[in-house]
């Protein structure tokens, strides 16, 4: 654009500068810019800011921006504001531009406008001026689109708000929800803009519109208004699982659990869940833990509390697991929370904690016994099954005791077996037993047993074995290990002790009390550890031995100051005395004295521990090992029996002491704490233990000390000890909580024996009792049900502890059957939500309130079992009873293609107050022709979507049908239910007891139906008949296999397609046609055979007729065989060539639709030409059609025979006067034939049936003409009730039944000009049909546009039998073209006469003679087209006419195209005018005449229909014999010839048989002769009373004739009373006229009745009625009379001064 000039006034200030002038720049750069014819100006010039007195000068610029100059001239403004340079013309090159200033002078502060016009040679176009006051405008958007948006959550969009004024503006929104602006207040300078923000922020979801409106400006407040628009939608969260779903999730109302499986302690374990976002709007969430008690941690965790999941996306959530207390079974729920915590999906999460497997290959390892001095090695294997790392500790120092271990702490790996060496040091000959505990972080502790003796040369205690530490344990369970050995052996001499199977000492029965002996139970490793007597003051066991202290703390002995000495206190608390003797250890800073002491039974005595550290600055602990054992057992002589055998005692003292000084620091200790939070939950009243690790990675030894007296509801073992370098220390942690108040404890850990080293450990317990949460405060609704039937509801429990919960439901037993549940007893893990699903069937109508209770108890065995805790369920029901209804009771399907599918929907009422279950049962009815038991065994042609079902309360359901016929039948469904119960029992007597009528579905199976009603042919075979045509079509036998249903191998390819892979597809239709295009010679017209087909079925039907080439698929032709067989080769060509042609090839016809098919053969190539064609009805049959078709030479003479058969019509036997029938043969060719038939198989045939003429000939020989028709007539009587082989048969089209011979009968037939604009002429041709007196009324005429033509086709009487096939053809022209026809010819043949009489003179041929050739007129042939063209000729008219020059007429078959008729000279002749080409319409005629003597005994019942014509001579009418000689007067000649004389001596004996058979047949008959002998009796007839004195003389006067004379005979009758008559009147005398009149009235009334039975008197009445009936039939079909309206009666007033007299007697007449 080019850039514009500045605004500056005559008089500016360049010092004035404002914000307006930029905002005037920036509109002006903006001005919008319009083309006229190539000149580009801006729209408009504006002008803002001025002021009064002062001009401003704007810059109209003109760009030429066409490729040519450009010249215009303008005008200035009109109004004195606005002025500009004198007008002059311009001139503009392409490309340049021109400025003119355009002046702007106010006189008031007022707004101005203007227009300056310019004016080229195309036009004028304008600029308009525009001078603005000062004034507040604001710029916004009409509307304002949000992006769509979550319900309950927001979106936004923001848009520009800009002052377009000239002044500062201040604004402000209204608006309304859910909408909000932001800003809703400001302030904008002209020019600025500001962004505001639209929120939406959407409660419900919907389309939402509102109207924000900005206020602003100054006193005047001015508006503008946005249309806010925002979809908002629900959203909808769905939670997948990525990981394998857990087996032991219990169903229930959640999403499916997530399962980590078993976590190792500590561990931590990510797994996965997607919210995928189903809608189409962003869905913000929030992910909730549930919430529990303090005490609660499962360790469970989810990083992300709240997140958007984007439209038709997923969000991946990772929630964490890591576990703490080994073997618990964790579960916890995840609520995500979408569209303002209206939706929410509970995620459950579930997991357990899994820990170490450590076990002891062995529990005691025996070293036997060795001597004093010397060492020995075993092994101990330990083992770690799971796949978590152990960290295990043996609790003993090896370096102080007599037992040692490699390893005596470390890390078993997972799956990992070690190998431990055991090293067993003696320093005394004793006998040596310690049960040492391994220490398992996580684990409960595992215990060993190591035991040898040892001997010296002085002392040979007995060598201790397994057995007697078993036998020790069950004499310690007993009390009697406090008395040495030497006593029990005492006792046992003594019989006051008694040993047991096992070898255990016990006490005698009477001393018992009969109580059995007690035995030896492994105690908890829990419980033994911490309650063992020897480390602690609790025992489960009393304890033998005693030391004390068990632990001490030496505190700073800096050498070399001794530090005091420890005294111990060591208590025999046994009844013998024992020896102590204390494992010394030489390279340790504590020494006991003395190492060997003796303590008598129940006495005390004090040994004394000495502290002598080395080293200052540094730690010392270690751990004293002492054995007590009996003094009695040094020496195993000393031991009578093994089972008194006690092992020794070991004693144990932790010692810790330092040489730091004073104020020196002690060294930093350097630990890794593995301590639980809380303890695990037990019950109330109920220890709870954990382990806690404290590893030591430094180089340097550690030691710690815990103050049980800071916290004495937690014991700590050990609580006292050190940690080598490297090495770590497990210890063991017990409370026992009382109540389930949560309890905090604080144990002080002091490392390195300085104060400042003290870690608090802080830990959790808190007790556990029952508590179980029923959902719905304990109260379950069930809808009301239909009695018998169950309804299943989820309800859910809830376990509100941190420990497993064992419930179990109980229900009455009288509402066991009423009521269920499942499962009715399991575990609930800690806080675990159990979905259970009840049951309820009502087993009668009333309401239910019942009740069930459930008990719950802890999971682990307590040993102080609590008292049974249970909770009450409600339970409320109702049984009811209903029904169900179809919305329609009756539904018709109509007609459906057999294969074919049809859908519809039952519709099912619920109307009460209870959900049914139901089950559907079809009953299947047809009607029609087929096998029973092959229906039956079809597939259901009904099948239900589902037949089983619910329909809820006052509700529908649609229940889905699908029909499939398979067979043409009228089908009929009685669909039933059943009510469904909950019982098995009912279900099966369901179809039987309870089924009720629902609906009945009918649906009638049919194929699609196609018929041929009609074939006409055009071209060549134009003149053949419709019957002849029917014929070499096998139409017949095509319509009647139509009407069958299609086989299974006509549906295997239900509709066309290509399925073949060959040029000669596989057929799978029964029937194979021929159609016989006929023959016709080569280069003739086509032979177009044009057939009707009609849809008489009632579903639509699609048909096609397919070549071979339309079912061949399409293939590579690689695929393809490039050999051919001939019979391919020939239908290739024929394809090619296009020989045989179908036009349509295919369609559809819908029900009663007809639709002409033209089927069109080509006489191209000589020779025969067969093409296969296959007529495929889709969903229906399919049939191999082949046409066929012979093309001759044109001098070549052929026959066209349409079958090798025929059947003649049947003829009753021994029928006097045979009909005449007709054979037709063709001529296809062009040359006329001779034919002869070859009678020799006739006479065959007369001779084997004893000389009767069975065939006659009547002609044997004949010529046929090119095109024609040639009629052979024949006779066919047969002599016996069967089949005569000699020809075949044609069939009727248009049939008028059988007829008797001397009545004539009558069709009426319409011709309809179905054109609008032009009238038809037609003429009907009845030369072949003359000897069949056939009439056609009227013969010929003209029909106008859209007129109906009646026109009567009358069979006249011949007086001989005959069958009648007649092919009436009705030539029709177009009037309009036939009139122009007439007027050529009239004026060609005037120039003929004007030629036949003109002669010129010359000079050079004056003496030759000129013949005159007359002219030979050749008849058109009416059969070249049955198209009727629509042509007019058109007269030229010319000074001199062109001589007249006639066609030949060479003998040319019809259709033959004439070529080459016109020589060189033809536009020098006048040719003459050639008639137009007619229409030929056919009617094919048939009837059979009988003579009345058949006609009375085959169908006596019609003869009353039928008119009797009777002949007007008295000669009998001519009868024809059976070899067709006539006769008229027989003479004796005859009747010899035909009398039994003359019979040969065969005939007479099959008469004699013959004759003889019948009498004596007749006279065997007993009913024959009793109707005999009832003749004579038979009274007279009842209706013979009644004949008058008249028709008695009548009768009397026909009796003696027969019943075939009668009409002869009447006119014997009358001659013979008219000379009666005659004589009678001559004989009246003139006295007897009284009398004579009398008589001569008589007479007249028999001369009355008999002259109104004259023939004559007859034909005529019948004639009157006749055209009666016609004028009739003529005005309805003009619509002049309408036949079916309702007759109107008039009634007629009475007529007092009628009377019924008897009539006078007519006067007489002289």
């Amino acid at each position: 654009m080019l850039a514009q000039v500045p605004d500056e006034p005559e008089n500016s200030d360049s010092s004035r500068k404002s914000i307006y002038d930029s905002k005037v720049s920036a509109r002006e750069a903006k001005k919008k810019k319009v083309v006229f014819w190539g000149i580009e100006v801006p729209e408009t010039l504006s002008w803002h800011g001025w002021e009064l007195g002062k001009e401003m000068i704007k810059h109209l610029t003109l760009k030429n921006v066409h490729g040519k100059v450009q010249k215009l001239r303008y005008r200035a403004p009109s109004t004195p504001f606005f002025f500009t340079v004198f007008p002059q013309p311009i001139t503009l090159n392409p490309g340049m531009s021109v400025t003119l200033p355009i002046v702007f002078r106010p006189s008031k502060e007022m707004d101005y406008e203007d227009t300056i016009f310019f004016m080229k040679a195309e036009g004028e176009f304008s600029v308009t001026l525009h001078a603005m006051l000062p004034r507040f405008c604001l710029s916004v958007p009409a509307a304002v689109q949000l992006p769509v948006c979550a319900v309950h959550s927001a979106t936004e969009a923001t848009f520009a708000v800009r002052n377009v004024g000239d002044l500062v503006s201040i604004f402000a929104w209204e608006t309304s929800s859910p909408f909000s602006v932001d800003p809703m207040f400001g302030t904008l300078n002209p020019g600025a803009e500001c962004m505001v923000k639209v929120v939406f922020k959407p409660k419900v979801a919907g389309v939402h519109y509102a109207a924000a409106t900005c206020w602003f400006g100054g006193e005047v407040k001015q508006m503008r208004t946005i249309k806010l628009k925002a979809l908002a939608k629900y959203p909808y969260l769905c939670v997948s699982m990525t990981g394998k779903k857990s087996e032991g999730v219990q169903p229930g109302k959640f999403q499916d659990a997530l399962c980590f499986g078993s976590v190792p302690v500590g561990k931590t374990v990510e797994k996965c869940v997607e919210i995928v976002n189903m809608s189409l709007v962003d869905a913000p969430f929030r992910i909730e833990q549930a919430e529990g008690p303090l005490l609660r941690d499962y360790g469970f965790s989810c990083d992300v509390s709240h997140d958007v999941v984007p439209a038709k996306g997923k969000l991946v959530l990772r929630i964490r697991f890591q576990p703490h207390v080994v073997g618990e079974h964790s579960t916890d729920y995840f609520t995500i929370t979408s569209a303002a915590y209206h939706l929410k999906t509970v995620l459950k999460v579930v997991g357990s904690c899994k820990g170490p497997s450590v076990s002891l290959h062995q529990h005691s390892v025996n070293f036997g016994w060795i001597n004093l001095g010397e060492s020995l090695m075993r092994t101990l294997k330990i083992s770690n099954t799971s796949d978590v790392p152990a960290y295990y500790q043996f609790d003993i120092d090896c370096k102080g005791s007599v037992f040692s271990l490699d390893r005596p702490c470390g890390v078993l790996e997972g799956a990992t077996t070690l190998t431990l060496k055991v090293i067993f040091r003696p320093a005394h000959p004793i006998n040596y037993h310690r049960r040492v505990v391994c220490l398992v972080h996580h684990q409960e502790p595992l215990y060993v047993d190591f035991f040898g003796t040892c001997h010296s040369d002085t002392a040979k205690p007995t060598t201790l074995q397994k057995r007697h530490l078993s036998w020790y344990r069950t004499n310690m369970v007993r009390g009697l290990t406090f008395y040495p050995p030497d006593i029990l052996s005492e006792m046992l001499k003594n019989g006051k002790l008694q040993m047991d199977e096992k070898g255990a000492l016990m006490l005698p029965p009477e001393i018992s009390e009969d109580q059995p002996p007690k035995e030896y139970l492994e105690p908890n490793p829990m419980a033994e550890y911490f309650y063992n007597a020897v480390s602690s003051d609790l025992a489960l066991f009393p304890a033998h031995v005693s030391v004390s202290p068990r632990e001490y703390d030496f505190g700073c002995c800096m050498p070399p100051h001794k530090a005091d000495s420890l005294s111990l206190c060591v208590t025999n608390h046994t009844k013998g005395s024992i020896i102590v003797a204390w494992t010394p250890s030489h390279s340790s800073a504590f020494q006991v004295h003395p190492e060997i002491g003796d303590i008598p039974p129940l006495k005390s005595s004090t040994f004394y521990v000495f502290c002598r550290p080395t080293q200052v600055n540094s730690l010392y602990a270690t751990e004293l090992e002492g054995f007590a054992v009996y003094k009695v057992m040094r020496h195993y002589t000393n031991i009578e029996n093994d089972a008194t055998i006690c092992p020794s005692w070991c004693l144990t003292v932790r010692l810790r002491a330092h040489t730091y000084e004073a104020k020196r620091e002690h060294i930093i200790p350097q630990y890794v704490l593995d301590v639980p939070k809380i303890f695990p939950p037990v019950a109330c009243d109920t220890d709870t233990y954990c382990s806690m690790l404290l590893s030591n990675p430094s180089t340097s030894l550690i030691t710690f000390s815990v103050n049980q007296t800071a916290c004495p509801s937690v014991l700590v073992k050990p609580s006292l000890g050190h940690v080598i370098p490297g090495g770590h220390q497990i210890f063991f942690l017990s409370t026992h909580p009382v109540n389930t108040v949560l309890q905090q404890h604080v144990l002080p850990l002091e490392l390195n024996s300085y104060p400042a080293y003290t870690k608090e450990i802080v830990l959790q317990s808190c007790g556990q009792s029952l508590l179980l949460l029923l959902e719905g405060d304990g109260i379950l609704y069930f809808k009301p049900l239909h009695v018998g039937t169950s309804s299943t509801r989820m309800y859910t429990i809830k376990n509100c502890t941190s420990l497993p919960m064992v419930f179990t439901w109980k229900i009455r037993r009288s509402d066991s059957k009423i009521l269920s549940v499942s499962p009715t007893a399991g575990i609930l893990q800690p806080y675990e939500t159990m979905a259970q699903a009840w049951t309820f069937t009502p087993d009668k109508k009333t309401k239910y309130v019942l009740q069930a209770m459930v008990f719950v108890r802890w999971k682990s065995p307590d040993p102080v079992s609590p008292k049974d805790v249970h909770y009450v369920l409600r339970i409320i029901g109702e049984g009811a009873l209903g029904t169900i209804r179809a919305q329609k009771e009756h539904l018709d399907l109509g007609n459906i293609l057999v294969g074919d599918q049809k859908s519809c929907s039952i519709v099912l009422l619920n109307d009460g107050i209870c959900t049914l279950n139901y089950i559907l049962s079809v009953e299947r009815l047809f009607t029609g022709p087929c096998d029973h038991e092959e229906v039956l065994s079809d597939l259901p042609a009904l099948e239900l979507e589902h037949s089983r079902g619910t329909v809820p309360a006052r509700s529908k359901v649609f229940v889905r049908v699908k029909v499939r016929p398979a067979r043409r039948l009228c089908y009929t469904w009685l669909i039933k239910y059943a009510i469904c119960t909950a019982r098995a029992a009912d279900l099966a007597s369901a179809k039987e007891k309870q089924q009720q009528f629902l609906c009945c579905i009918v649906a009638t199976g049919v194929y699609p139906t196609l018929c041929i009603t009609d074939a006409c042919t055009i071209g060549t075979a134009s003149r053949n008949s419709k019957m002849h045509i029917w014929k070499l079509f096998s139409l017949d036998t095509l319509n009647e296999f139509l009407e069958r249903d299609p086989t299974p191998g006509e549906l295997t390819y239900k509709v066309p397609t290509r399925h073949s892979t060959c040029l000669i597809p596989p057929v799978y239709t029964p029937l194979l046609l021929d159609f016989d295009f006929g023959s016709a010679p080569v280069d003739s017209e086509p032979t177009i055979v044009v057939l009707m087909l009609e849809n008489k079925g009632v579903v639509p039907v699609d048909w096609a007729f397919l070549f071979p080439s339309d079912q061949k698929m399409d293939m590579e032709r690689w695929a393809e065989d490039a050999d051919f067989t001939p019979q391919e080769l020939h239908q290739m060509s024929i394809q090619d060539n296009q020989l045989f042609s179908v036009s349509p090839k295919s369609g559809t016809l819908l029900p009663g639709q007809e639709k002409s098919v033209q089927l069109s053969h080509r006489h191209d190539f000589i020779g025969t030409d067969r093409l296969p064609v296959l007529l495929k009805i889709s969903y229906g049959h399919e049939i191999l059609l082949t046409f066929s078709g012979v093309t001759v030479e044109h001098d070549q003479r052929y026959v066209h025979f349409a079958s090798t058969k025929h059947v003649f019509a049947p003829v009753a036997v021994g029928c006097s006067q045979p009909p005449t029938q007709i054979y037709k043969l063709y001529n296809g060719g062009s040359m006329p034939v001779t034919f002869e038939v070859q009678l020799d198989n006739i006479v065959k045939i007369k001779e084997k049936n004893f000389q009767h003429p069975v065939f006659v000939c009547l002609t044997p020989r004949g010529e046929i003409l090119p095109g024609e028709a040639g009629h052979i007539e024949w006779i066919f009587s047969p002599l016996e009730a069967k089949t005569y082989t000699a020809a075949t048969l044609s069939h009727h089209r248009i049939c008028l039944g059988n007829i008797p011979d001397c009545t004539k009968a009558g069709r009426l037939v319409f011709l309809n000009n179905i054109s609008k604009s032009k009238a038809v002429v037609f003429t009907w041709q009845l030369n072949s049909c003359k000897e069949m007196v056939l009439e056609v009324a009227p013969e010929s005429g003209v029909a106008q546009p859209g007129e109906s033509i009646p026109c009567f086709i009358t069979l006249q009487p011949t007086g001989n039998p005959y069958f009648c096939r007649i092919n009436l053809v009705c030539e029709v022209y177009i009037q309009e073209s036939l009139v122009q026809y007439e007027r050529d010819l009239h004026e060609w043949e005037k120039e003929k006469e004007r030629q036949a009489v003109e002669f010129t003179i010359t000079e050079k041929d004056l003496g030759i003679k000129k013949k005159l050739k007359s002219p030979s007129v050749r008849l058109s042939d009416s059969a070249e087209t049955a198209n009727l063209p629509e042509s007019s000729a058109v007269i030229r008219k010319y000074k001199t006419l062109p001589p007249i020059k006639s066609r030949p007429t060479p003998s040319q078959p019809p259709g033959h195209n004439d070529k080459g008729l016109l020589d060189k000279d033809t536009s020098q002749k006048w040719v003459k005018p050639e008639p137009p080409t007619p229409l030929f319409l056919h009617l094919d005629v048939s009837a059979r005449s009988y003579a009345i003597e058949d006609f009375l005994s085959n169908f006596a019942l019609d003869f009353h229909r039928y008119f009797l014509s009777r002949p007007f001579s008295t000669q009998p009418s001519e009868c024809k014999l059976v070899d067709g000689s006539r006769h008229r007067n027989r003479t004796d000649v005859e009747l010899k010839q035909l009398s039994l004389a003359s019979a040969s001596k065969q005939e007479l004996e099959v008469v004699t048989d013959i004759l003889t058979g019948v009498i004596r047949s007749l006279l065997e008959d007993g009913h024959f002769q009793t109707s005999v002998r009832k003749i004579q009796d038979e009274p007279v007839p009842y209706f013979s009373q009644f004949q008058s004195a008249k028709s008695a003389e009548l009768q009397d006067s026909r009796q003696g004739s027969t019943f075939p004379s009668r009409v002869s005979s009447l006119t014997d009758l009358d001659l013979e009373k008219d000379g009666e008559r005659k004589k009678m009147n001559q004989e009246t005398s003139p006295s007897d006229l009284p009398e004579s009149c009398k008589t001569f009235h008589h007479k007249e009334l028999m001369e009355k009745e008999i002259i109104s039975r004259q023939p004559a008197v007859g034909n005529l009445v019948e004639l009157v009625l006749e055209n009666i009936l016609q004028n009739i039939l003529i005005e309805a079909s003009r619509g002049e009379v309408v036949l079916t309206a309702q007759p109107r009666i008039i009634a007629l007033p009475p007529n007092a001064s009628r009377r019924i007299t008897n009539p006078a007697t007519p006067p007489c007449r002289a």
